[in-house]
């Protein structure tokens, strides 16, 4: 069965801290085609803590909601295998890193790539050290092969598209939820869907970009912002002007792209699901 929505939910993550941590962007519509809108912060700037407690307040709303977050799920099972035993599931591993890494505060999780144990398997900065295994999850390669985009290995950890750190606190961030949300909470394509009230997925924010013929250019005016959700089924924002921040827009283009792709079988049910990839590595939403 596929899954029906009232509310549908882009984040534009951020895996850093410090200086460096700008925080992160939510946007959100709603069944139809009304445009989307960003979700403003309980404070100056979203934090993943704002974050969680916002979703645990939202599920008590009653309306069933997809969340989509712009970040790796999983590690992939040829380097996590080796830490877990082959047999391991997802949760496992959110709870392992979210373990190490409980000191650290607002579900930072650069701690697990830095502990001993770890180090020697993620790309910490400089050139490519000669013993880097840069593994992919089947995702990140069926990504690729379908022309959507090309998706970093979350083993890497330099460069101003590394996602590592953005995957491992988002999954501090969904072994958090669970504990906080139990059923009411699911992770596709980890969990059955059916019936929990929030259904978290991940997302790759190029593929929207592509589907609305953008191209590789950030989204950084309203105009350019309109013509993508024109294409995605979706109204315009209509009070958005001047130059966008590109983390925003791409939180909005994502929203509208959930609710443009959630009701097709194809996305729930791509070719490429097997049995690892359900247990273990996940999958990006969209992906078919």
């Amino acid at each position: 069965m596929i899954p029906a929505f009232d509310r549908f939910v882009g984040v534009d993550w951020s895996g850093a801290q410090g200086k460096g941590y700008a925080g992160v962007a939510v946007g959100e519509c709603i069944a139809g085609a009304d445009a989307p809108f960003l979700v403003p912060p309980p404070a100056r700037r979203w934090t993943r803590s704002d974050f969680v407690d916002w979703v645990v307040a939202q599920a008590a709303d009653g309306r069933r909601m997809l969340i989509g977050i712009d970040c790796a799920f999983a590690l992939p099972a040829a380097m996590a295998g080796g830490l877990l035993g082959d047999a391991y599931q997802a949760a496992e591993l959110w709870a392992h890193i979210d373990g190490l890494c409980e000191d650290a505060p607002d579900y930072y999780g650069g701690g697990f790539a830095l502990a001993e144990a770890n180090r020697n398997l993620f790309w910490h900065s400089g050139p490519r050290p000669a013993d880097f295994a840069e593994f992919h999850r089947a995702c990140e390669h069926a990504c690729r092969l379908a022309g959507l985009g090309a998706p970093e290995s979350p083993l890497k950890l330099v460069g101003a598209r590394q996602v590592g750190k953005g995957g491992l606190a988002g999954m501090r961030v969904l072994s958090a939820l669970k504990r906080r949300l139990d059923a009411d909470f699911a992770v596709w394509p980890f969990d059955p869907v059916d019936t929990a009230r929030v259904v978290c997925v991940e997302l790759y924010p190029r593929l929207f970009l592509r589907m609305a013929r953008h191209g590789n250019a950030k989204v950084r005016s309203a105009e350019s912002l309109n013509r993508c959700l024109e294409v995605l089924k979706s109204g315009p924002c209509t009070d958005m002007v001047g130059t966008l921040l590109d983390h925003e827009t791409d939180a909005l283009v994502a929203a509208a792209g959930l609710r443009l792709i959630a009701a097709d079988p194809a996305v729930w049910s791509p070719s490429g699901l097997d049995a690892l990839a359900i247990r273990a590595e996940g999958w990006i939403f969209g992906v078919t």
